[in-house]
């Protein structure tokens, strides 16, 4: 089986602001993976976050066996965006040597549209009112705050967008004590899940304040090891494809999750269409989805994921599975 990794760039609609910084455009890793007659593919996203980059992730997918297999996979890489690209593309290779769908050779029901949050970018008070507005048919908004001033950001969304339902992520942005005074005035502006609202190494803390919200962790979960330490504090997990290292993971993880009492979101990184069309199988029933990606993007790949008032579609099978 011949292994090839290529560096993509997709352009985005507009500059995208988190607490951390700004991009415009999202870069991808794409792995294909031929087995002479049927080619299988995939795509993450290195994130700085985790200490990934193009160069270190496509370093570890270049030094994989040509015969590697998903089962072999998680011995050869941890989790995170190398293992990830090369677990769903084996995934698509063996779909389509079987000639099935993915839900299929994993045992899953045929999944349906899902509604997804779409994100608002970090931006002004003004600015994001105007962004809520152009986006106020929209079922769902994501709202990326973790500034000191955050408060006049969610007053000016809710009024651009009285109807829609909102999820905030501070994305680590804020301390314990500015959570806790912050919280009640969420719940009044009708938030519905705060996501990540401590750093990842100092979130001890929500064990000791009162969570009047669901809090959902994203930066605290990665893959069914972290789920030990998550007790007491969280309400949610955020399941990332990029984070749990695949699809196979990510799913496993799902299950043992809902098994100890929490509720599920599943999200991504700004990437293509082809980064969130395995996602759309982990996303059926979850409290939240968020795979608002593509909707980012100014361009996408050639046969995108369908997306319309029921929400994003399962992939065809000329896109992935």
């Amino acid at each position: 089986m011949q292994i090839d990794v290529t560096h993509d760039v997709f352009k985005l609609a507009q500059v995208f602001t988190i607490s951390r910084g700004s991009r415009t455009e999202a870069k991808v890793l794409t792995v294909r993976l031929n087995d002479g007659v049927q080619t299988g593919w995939g795509e993450c996203v290195p994130y700085a976050r985790y200490d990934e980059t193009l160069e270190s992730v496509e370093e570890q997918i270049r030094g994989l066996p040509n015969d590697v297999t998903r089962a072999a996979l998680y011995d050869l890489l941890e989790p995170g965006a190398a293992r990830n690209a090369v677990d769903c593309a084996l995934w698509d290779l063996e779909a389509k040597r079987a000639g099935k769908r993915v839900w299929d050779l994993a045992g899953l029901p045929a999944p349906k549209a899902e509604i997804t949050a779409y994100t608002l970018s970090l931006a002004t008070p003004d600015a994001m009112q105007k962004q809520a507005r152009e986006n106020a048919f929209r079922p769902l908004l994501k709202i990326k705050l973790g500034t000191p001033d955050d408060m006049p950001r969610l007053e000016a969304v809710r009024r651009g967008a009285p109807k829609s339902r909102i999820i905030i992520d501070a994305n680590e942005g804020w301390s314990a004590d500015v959570y806790a005074e912050l919280a009640p005035h969420l719940v009044g502006l009708g938030v519905e899940l705060v996501e990540q609202p401590l750093p990842a190494g100092a979130d001890d803390a929500l064990r000791e304040i009162e969570r009047p919200l669901p809090v959902c962790a994203d930066e605290s979960c990665h893959d069914r090891a972290s789920l030990p330490k998550l007790k007491g504090k969280y309400d949610v997990v955020n399941i990332k494809l990029d984070k749990t290292g695949g699809l196979t993971e990510a799913l496993a993880l799902k299950e043992a999750a809902l098994a100890e009492g929490y509720q599920v979101m599943v999200g991504c990184m700004v990437g293509s269409s082809l980064a969130m069309a395995p996602a759309t199988l982990l996303a059926q029933g979850a409290m939240v989805t968020d795979l608002d990606g593509p909707l980012l993007l100014a361009e996408d790949r050639e046969t995108p994921l369908h997306f319309d008032e029921k929400g994003v579609h399962p992939p065809k099978p000329d896109l992935w599975g």
